[in-house]
């Protein structure tokens, strides 16, 4: 009887320290709208120095401080050098998000590309971490690409009798479409993959160097929201101003 107690007791003690366990580790998850981002235009829109370099607001702009050089034009010597290139960054999985741009902006790899380009159709190792079902189970790591990745907008596009058809309709000077230019919206072709017109990331997505930027930009994004900042709703707006 003692020994029963003694294993009962046991066994609500190991619960209680499992359910304990579980709820501390769920506390200690982040939020999944706190994702840490990283504002890489901070120092380059610094008001200080925009001040200082932003030639639109001098009265006067002497010949030695255009261009972008950083000393005297008259005085150069070996001591002047353009800012050296760093393209070392974290492994993929450790390093933490840029904010984008501006709102949709592709957004910027913020870990190492070694051994990870070229990109070619048959060889993505982009794909193995950022397909949405992949992105998912990393958590907050890893960027998942969007739906309009995922979506083919091109219009259907045929040689028939001579005659180039395009979303079923003849182009040409007697044709039911004067030029391509007519047709405004195709027929939108969702996919269940990857859509092969953007199989090449780095056409949009590039990695960024840790150098500072030779000039400062007044240039300032916007965005709806702040959850904007780091994911994309291309696929929403995408036909805005056009229907």
């Amino acid at each position: 009887m003692k020994m029963l107690i003694k294993t009962v007791a046991l066994t609500s003690l190991l619960v209680a320290t499992s359910l304990y366990a579980a709820e501390a580790a769920k506390a200690a998850e982040p939020a999944k709208d706190a994702v840490k981002l990283v504002d890489i235009n901070a120092k380059v829109t610094d008001a200080d120095r925009i001040a200082k370099e932003d030639l639109g607001t001098k009265k006067e702009v002497t010949e030695s401080t255009l261009g972008l050089r950083k000393s005297d034009i008259y005085k150069e010597g070996k001591d002047t050098a353009g800012v050296k290139t760093d393209y070392s960054r974290p492994a993929p999985g450790t390093s933490t998000k840029f904010e984008r741009a501006y709102e949709n902006a592709p957004p910027m790899i913020p870990h190492s590309v070694d051994g990870l380009l070229p990109i070619t159709k048959g060889n993505n190792q982009c794909i193995g971490c950022h397909m949405p079902a992949e992105a998912k189970s990393m958590g907050l790591g890893a960027t998942p690409i969007p739906q309009s990745h995922m979506t083919d907008y091109r219009p259907t596009t045929v040689y028939k009798d001579g005659e180039l058809v395009k979303e079923g309709k003849t182009v040409g000077m007697n044709g039911e479409l004067g030029n391509v230019g007519d047709i405004k919206l195709a027929k939108v072709k969702k996919l269940d993959h990857l859509y092969q017109g953007r199989f090449n990331c780095s056409q949009c997505h590039a990695p960024q160097s840790k150098g500072d930027t030779v000039v400062g930009n007044t240039f300032k994004g916007e965005f709806k929201n702040n959850g904007e900042k780091s994911s994309s709703n291309l696929i929403d707006v995408m036909n805005e101003g056009v229907k």
